[in-house]
């Protein structure tokens, strides 16, 4: 099989995307979130109530020992009135609890993180999934660094709220009601008191919490702009430092920076005003049971024990209220994450072949271009009105200026976009009806920018035939002059590739003519494909290529006209049309475009 589309740089600018056909997801409500969420773990609902009996078993083990506690202490009468049987009894007891609690609270965060991990596992998974069956057109028009901050970074702080969501969330609102529960059956006088004085701490945390939440918001989206812009200034560092645009380039980074910052710190400014207000509201309720409470006891109403055992719930009751203020903070930070992720699952796939599309087996490579129109935006085209016919086994060559369409022509012959008007066709049949993978399988593609991916050399020569033997990709790599310089390196074949720092621009062309001379497919697509290639190493190429190219029809992209001239049509596009054709001789004859490009080209110098 050929070299498919693997690149970005097989399309068109970001700029020219439609960008009604890109439009993001509509803002999903918090709500909705929250539910698709909670459907990740429709098929574990038995680790689900495992967790929750769990969580039940540490609540009620932790809330047991306060009342032993207090038993305990009961078992002290007086200054040498001491129930040692009792004491020893309600010891063991603590004891006892004190190991159920602690194995339960492991299983519990066992599960629970077991739960989070592998539901994020798979969200992670299925939007990776899905980013290879979106259009090209989306690719194009969101920053790939944003694209990989929602997969890794949004999906990790997702697994963090869940982790909160699964260990804190649901023991302190047991702890909470349970407490209350134990309280009422101590003394229901003092536990009135609790619940009157509950709502302030809830309140207050309606309050703060409420206002974090869009500044979490904010802060998700300016990360994930400034991981994109990151990744863009990185990936051009060369281009910056010979420009002289680091001073540019870092203001535009420091003003993202600025606002991400600015962000960051109202979330964490409102977010960490929770703690510290809830537990001067639970402070209070702490000291008016105590108060309360001594008059009861006092007054006969509870025992010293009963009332040690009510300052311990009293303590227990307010402490999940830290926690959960916490947990929502920290769960508004994760739905926002959630939101964009749902919202990259939610972009429509690649429109899927159509259920009669065709399977080109064996092409020809007739090729029939019929008054072809296409813009990428809608309201603007680059082709007006290409017609072109190809027979089988004929060269093309496309020339023109820069802008003029020749690369976007490729693209819809390949299918990477669908035309707006008219019509392409391979062997007589409209390409929006064959499928896409036998479509692309039967061409081989050769572009001007290069993409090595990190495997072997070896495997990265055979990505188009991975079944390839060692002696036929050493055979490929030897026709396209890629052997020795492989040979060169310190494992050979099986030498790993560093994506694309491990080689020169010049090399990375050869191992991607080295691609398609091993995948000989029916037929060619070399766009600029000897750019980057020396002189004396282009010419050795190009014969290369013309013994692959001879029965194949091939389409060649060059702009310089020493490369297309023994084409068997020269193709000169402009105003998004062919305005010539012909052979390299008639076209000088005609005196119009071509005859220009190329006196510009070869004029002698003076």
């Amino acid at each position: 099989m050929s070299e498919k589309n693997l690149t970005p740089e097989t399309v068109a600018p970001a700029e020219s995307v439609d960008a009604a056909a890109t439009a993001p997801a509509a803002q999903a409500t918090t709500s909705e979130t929250v539910r698709r969420v909670l459907a990740l773990f429709s098929e574990r609902r038995g680790s689900l109530v495992a967790a929750a009996l769990l969580a039940i078993a540490v609540v009620v083990g932790t809330l047991a020992l306060p009342v032993l506690s207090g038993q305990a202490v009961d078992c002290v009468v007086g200054v040498g009135q001491v129930d040692l049987v009792g004491l020893w009894r309600a010891l063991a007891w603590i004891a006892i609890t004190l190991g159920a609690t602690a194995i339960c609270q492991w299983s519990l965060t066992a599960v629970t993180n077991r739960l989070a991990f592998d539901a994020t596992l798979e969200l992670r998974r299925r939007a990776f999934d899905h980013l290879q069956e979106l259009p090209l057109s989306y690719i194009d028009s969101h920053g790939h660094g944003d694209l990989a901050a929602r997969i890794v970074t949004d999906a990790d702080m997702l697994t963090n709220g869940l982790l909160m969501a699964f260990q804190q969330l649901p023991v302190g609102v047991l702890t909470i009601v349970v407490t209350l529960v134990f309280m009422f059956v101590l003394n229901p006088a003092i536990a009135a008191v609790v619940a009157l004085l509950t709502p302030i701490s809830i309140f207050t945390a309606r309050f703060i919490a409420t206002h974090s939440a869009r500044h979490f918001s904010g802060q998700t989206r300016l990360r994930g702009e400034l991981t994109a812009y990151v990744e863009e200034m990185v990936g051009g560092i060369s281009a910056i430092e010979t420009f002289d645009m680091a001073d540019e380039v870092h203001a535009r980074f420091a003003k993202t920076d600025a606002a991400l910052g600015e962000e960051s710190f109202k979330a964490v400014f409102f977010s960490s005003l929770v703690n510290p207000t809830t537990r001067f509201a639970n402070a209070l309720v702490y000291a008016a049971i105590g108060i309360f409470g001594a008059f009861v006891a006092m007054g006969g109403g509870i025992t010293v024990g009963g009332l040690s055992a009510f300052l311990g719930y009293a303590d227990q009751y307010a402490k999940p209220f830290n926690d959960i203020s916490g947990v929502a903070t920290e769960l508004q930070n994760s739905v926002a994450c959630a939101r964009r992720l749902f919202a990259l699952l939610d972009v429509p796939s690649e429109e899927p072949d159509a259920a009669e599309a065709v399977v080109l087996a064996e092409p020809n490579g007739e090729v029939d271009l019929d008054h072809v129109a296409f813009g990428y935006d809608p309201h603007r085209l680059v082709l007006t009105d290409v017609d072109l016919d190809v027979a089988p086994g004929q060269r093309i060559a496309l020339v023109g200026e820069t802008g003029c369409g020749k690369t976007t022509l490729i693209n819809l012959i390949m299918r990477f976009y669908d035309v707006s008007a008219g019509a392409v066709r391979v062997d007589g049949h409209d390409v929006r009806d064959l499928t896409r993978e036998s479509l692309r399988s039967g061409w081989g593609m050769v572009l001007q920018d290069t993409w090595v991916r990190r495997a072997t050399v070896r495997e990265n020569v055979s990505m188009g035939r991975p079944d390839a033997t060692l002696e036929e990709v050493r055979a490929a790599c030897r026709e396209a002059y890629a052997d020795d310089f492989i040979m060169r390196l310190p494992q050979g074949y099986d030498t790993v590739l560093d994506g694309s720092a491990s080689l020169s621009a010049g090399q990375r062309q050869l191992l991607c003519i080295a691609r398609v001379m091993l995948a000989r497919p029916a037929m060619l697509i070399l766009d600029e494909a000897t750019s980057n290639i020396d002189t004396r190493t282009e010419l050795l190429v190009q014969r290369a290529l013309a013994r692959l190219m001879e029965g194949r029809t091939s389409f060649v992209v060059a702009h310089r006209l020493s490369t297309v001239r023994d084409a068997d049509l020269i193709c000169v596009m402009a105003d998004g049309k062919i305005a010539e054709r012909g052979t390299h001789d008639e076209l000088l004859a005609a005196g119009g475009r071509y005859k220009r490009i190329y006196e510009a080209q070869f004029a002698p110098t003076e």
